[in-house]
């Protein structure tokens, strides 16, 4: 198999990191079918608060999917669909995540690396990093899901502009057009998002849990929206031993210290 994805815990940090560094971490159908089952890891660890999601060295984040296999993994209409789906399932399995994820972006971040990074809740990126979708120069149809998620994020004109274009922005231009929060010196990176990760994993996590939901549910169309799922998590806060340590943390100006539950 060419390329891996990890899972290593530190802490409170989950990091996943994306390795197929010969073919700049691009995406292999393997590596697709292995992000499903770390982040369901990852999730399932009550000690584990926020996940950074990273590429493997310093050239690139995720260079894309693996079109070196195309022949072989979607040569076929029915090889289409089945990688389709494959695809689909790790890309909703990450945006689905209940924690809070980060895109740590370094070099290449292109394609479906893109697609990923656009499935975390937030992207910090080096200002060596690239980003764009090369859609257009390979024939490649998008997804309804894929493009509506990315209008979401930049608007319509960036997304036309993104993939009619097919070229590659800076991380100056992306930060300017919203594709990510933070831009940060390359050497910066790490140190600036274990410092990022540290601050939402010391915060509540049912409080974070909650708002995580109500955000994306808001991004969803009204009529499918589920917003009983929202409130019983806000409820859930409320009835929390967190929420009392919230309270008596500031009536004696100390930080607070909490559990999740």
């Amino acid at each position: 198999m060419v390329g891996t994805v990890q899972g290593r815990k530190d802490g409170s940090i989950g990091w996943v990191t994306i390795d197929n560094q010969q073919r700049h971490n691009a995406m292999s159908y393997e590596m697709w079918e292995a992000l499903p089952a770390v982040l369901q890891d990852m999730e399932r660890d009550p000690s584990v608060r926020v996940v950074v999601l990273r590429g493997a060295g310093d050239r690139a984040f995720v260079s894309g999917a693996d079109i070196s296999e195309f022949d072989e993994k979607r040569g076929t209409a029915d090889a289409v669909t089945q990688y389709d789906l494959t695809s689909k399932a790790a890309q909703k399995r990450l945006r689905n995540f209940a924690k809070p994820t980060i895109a740590m972006i370094r070099g290449y971040c292109i394609g479906g690396g893109l697609a990923l990074a656009l499935e975390c809740d937030l992207r910090i990126a080096a200002d060596d990093a690239k980003f764009g979708i090369p859609a257009a120069r390979l024939g490649l149809g998008y997804n309804f899901d894929g493009i509506n998620h990315l209008t979401n994020i930049v608007g319509p004109a960036r997304a036309k502009e993104i993939f009619f274009t097919a070229r590659r922005f800076t991380a100056s231009e992306a930060y300017q057009m919203g594709l990510i929060n933070t831009v940060v010196a390359a050497s910066d990176l790490e140190t600036h998002t274990v410092h990022y990760a540290t601050t939402i994993a010391e915060n509540a996590p049912l409080t974070i849990r909650a708002a995580k939901c109500a955000i994306d549910e808001a991004s969803k169309d009204e009529a499918s929206r589920d917003i009983d799922k929202v409130q019983a998590l806000v409820d859930a806060c409320f009835a929390s031993r967190d929420y009392i340590e919230g309270r008596q943390a500031f009536k004696e100006k100390r930080k607070p210290h909490f559990q999740g539950a």
